[in-house]
């Protein structure tokens, strides 16, 4: 695999802002987040999201049956295919906000799905999102996030970092931050300090993530000053009947969002859910 800066500038490539591309170089870390996402003697489908100028992707290679690089910079992909495609590895352009991942782990015909990647900051929201809805069938998620991120994704409640994307990831996984990775791993070097995250599906899963859930968890944040009974205001038909269904599912409408944990946001959208069935009809957030 030739070196990233050698490929941008025998193709006369430079990176663009509007796609977030710092291209990681580092091969100590590349080796460190390959085998994060394919531990020795794993049988595993490997999905990369952004794969770049492939510098994980030749890691995966020797370690996973099959990798489907995903890369949406159409100027990139022949790059890619030049120096990496293979029996084993397949390049795929294609946004990860759409793709079908599911028919891509179907084609690859391993036991071990995992889905990894090094995240654009303007889309780490929607891709994780998107893992949360595909934790049902995944095995392990491995992403590259800004540190910042990192940490509120592994956040507990009552910390300051503690907040909405806290509860949604960790409804769907246990969240575990393996490595610190400075601004000289990439080029170019971002203005922020990354750390790589794996992310564990929870089976069951802590919460089912219904819209009463995701409401009652943006109202908590969205008011973060405010005790929840004057966040979750008009959610019942009366203030009586929300202090009644927080009573059941063991919620205190005079604590903050911040000090619920995720099993708590679920007792309550349980509870409401069943005391207002139309709630999700007739309330937004």
């Amino acid at each position: 695999m030739t070196d990233a800066r050698v490929l941008l500038r025998e193709a006369g490539f430079h990176p663009k802002k509007a796609f977030g591309q710092n291209f990681l170089v580092a091969d100590g870390v590349t080796r460190a987040i390959a085998a994060l996402c394919v531990p020795d003697g794993e049988d595993a489908c490997v999905i990369e999201i952004g794969a770049g100028l492939g510098a994980l992707t030749a890691r995966l290679a020797e370690r996973a049956r099959v990798v489907f690089a995903i890369e949406r910079d159409r100027d990139l992909v022949p790059l890619l295919t030049r120096e990496l495609s293979s029996e084993r590895v397949h390049v795929v352009e294609a946004d990860a906000k759409t793709t079908d991942f599911q028919e891509l782990w179907a084609r690859g015909q391993a036991g071990t799905r995992v889905l990894c990647g090094n995240l654009p900051y303007q889309l780490t929201g929607p891709l994780l999102q998107r893992a949360t809805e595909l934790a049902p069938m995944l095995h392990r998620v491995v992403f590259m996030v800004q540190a910042e991120v990192a940490d509120r994704l592994v956040a507990l409640p009552s910390s300051k970092a503690y907040g909405g994307l806290s509860v949604f990831v960790q409804a769907a996984f246990e969240v575990r931050k393996r490595l610190t990775v400075g601004t000289g791993a990439f080029y170019p070097a971002p203005r922020v300090t990354s750390a790589v995250v794996e992310l564990l599906p929870h089976c069951p899963r802590k919460a089912e993530e219904s819209e009463v859930f995701r409401l009652l968890v943006r109202r908590a944040f969205g008011m973060r000053r405010k005790t929840l009974r004057n966040a979750w205001r008009g959610l019942a038909e009366s203030e009586q009947r929300l202090a009644e269904v927080a009573l059941e599912a063991g919620v205190s409408l005079d604590a903050r969002g911040e000090t619920l944990d995720v099993t708590a946001f679920d007792r309550m959208a349980r509870a409401l859910n069943q005391t207002c069935p139309a709630l999700k009809l007739n309330c937004c957030y």
